[in-house]
């Protein structure tokens, strides 16, 4: 026998189960909220920008210089963040934090067509970021005119703090809000598989659909305080 559930039928699920949908919503975003501000710890990010100048002055522009510019840029990308340039910020560093520990902490970013490289550096401490990022661009600075020969190099934007700096990590509210919907949807799932498998028959439509019989006559509940052998015996009562 093909089932339908007719959309009635849903509504009166989820409002039958509306107590475990909202606690199991209401959890999940009281536990989120707890680890976004309580245990998760905040990271800022600090940046300095280094402007890579072209080798030659006076000329004009042209499309294979933009290229080789583009390649540069790449180029010195790779550079920033491998162990030749690591290796010495951290040792000047006085040895705080590994190669492999920089590396992670560091991002360079670089805009097409555009002769500026942003390093980026994320800490919980934004004070320890921009000294990272600072010292990356220092060293960068000098050793490349070893590894390039090519003195064009300059740094364009030394890293700072601001004075209302704010963690970029977590987001608190975007953490509960995606918490919300996960555990709504957790909820109306278990919602329906309480459903699925509770093969209770509760109604007379339910007979009908699932043993195939007909049903003859509904027997409604009655309070025995309002039934009419209680009132004949309390009458009774009172004419004694």
């Amino acid at each position: 026998m093909e089932e339908t559930i007719s959309l009635k039928e849903l509504f009166e699920t989820l409002r039958k189960r509306l107590s475990l949908i909202l606690l199991l919503t209401f959890t999940a975003a009281v536990v989120a909220a707890i680890f976004s501000f309580f245990v998760i710890t905040p990271i800022y990010q600090v940046s300095t920008q280094i402007l890579v100048n072209r080798s030659t002055v006076g000329e004009n522009f042209n499309t294979n210089e933009v290229q080789t510019n583009i390649q540069l840029i790449n180029t010195y990308s790779g550079i920033i963040t491998s162990p030749r340039i690591l290796d010495i910020v951290s040792e000047e560093l006085n040895g705080k934090y590994t190669t492999a520990e920089l590396k992670e902490k560091v991002t360079v970013q670089s805009e097409d067509n555009s002769q500026i490289l942003g390093v980026v550096v994320e800490d919980p401490n934004p004070n320890e970021a921009a000294k990272i990022a600072n010292k990356i661009g220092e060293v960068f600075q000098r050793e490349v005119v070893k590894i390039m020969n090519v003195d064009n190099v300059n740094i364009l934007t030394p890293a700072e703090v601001p004075d209302d700096i704010s963690p970029v990590k977590p987001k608190p509210f975007l953490n509960i809000a995606i918490a919300i919907v996960v555990g709504l949807m957790a909820g109306v799932g278990l919602a329906f598989l309480y459903e699925y498998l509770d093969h209770t028959l509760k109604t007379e439509q339910d007979i009908e659909r699932y043993l195939e019989l007909p049903v003859l006559g509904v027997i409604t509940t009655i309070e025995a305080s309002e039934g009419p052998f209680h009132k004949k015996q309390r009458g009774r009562g009172e004419t004694r």
